[in-house]
């Protein structure tokens, strides 16, 4: 594994940062995939374990599953895979189950990584197929939209915490009329996002 990327491999990871975005958007953890077929995309995804009540639903597999319907074949040999964060033991079984022919992640993920961080799956001997590995391909970029997102969210979470406390300290204050104290505890609406990735986690 190593960071050598090409032109292509860049162009294709940007791709997969789109992705990662609109994972934000929805509020999951911002991941993305973009599956390459003789230089063609050929199949996107982003983490959608939250929105769709999936757990399996990590940004390799929605992308894969879009792949393998389009090809009508679940052995996808010719195709390449680029996500932004290091595939977990889950989605590195399953695209060497599909026989990919490479996989290039961004950012490691030090606590699920399958793809040299926690263990190298790619590099098992005994398994019956066997797919390049290419790690760290804007590694920077990728990481920093984890980070981001993840500030984002614990400021939220201090926002929503301050309200609540505001709520208390009026509620039981003599001094404070009834409805001023609901006013002092009335915020902003917040979605109910998760604080911390559940299946995957920041570099």
């Amino acid at each position: 594994m190593s960071s050598d990327s090409t032109p292509a491999d860049e162009r294709a990871m940007r791709l997969a940062l789109d992705q990662a975005h609109n994972a934000w958007l929805v509020g999951e953890v911002p991941v993305g995939a973009v599956i390459m077929r003789a230089g063609r995309v050929i199949a996107t995804g982003y983490n959608r374990p939250i929105t769709e009540h999936d757990p399996t639903a990590h940004a390799e597999i929605v992308a894969l599953r879009h792949a393998a319907q389009l090809l009508a074949n679940y052995r996808l040999p010719e195709c390449e895979l680029y996500v932004t964060l290091e595939p977990c033991a889950m989605c590195a079984m399953a695209l060497m189950h599909a026989r990919f022919k490479r996989v290039v992640f961004g950012a490691t993920d030090p606590k699920t990584g399958a793809a040299g961080s926690v263990l190298n799956l790619f590099e098992q001997a005994r398994l019956n197929h066997h797919t390049a590995l290419e790690g760290g391909v804007l590694a920077d970029e990728c990481g920093a939209v984890l980070r981001d997102f993840f500030a984002e969210r614990r400021e939220q979470y201090r926002q929503r915490r301050k309200g609540a406390l505001a709520v208390a300290v009026a509620l039981t204050d003599p001094s404070i009329p009834a409805g001023e104290a609901t006013e002092i505890g009335t915020l902003p609406h917040l979605p109910h996002l998760p604080l911390a990735p559940l299946a995957r986690s920041t570099p």
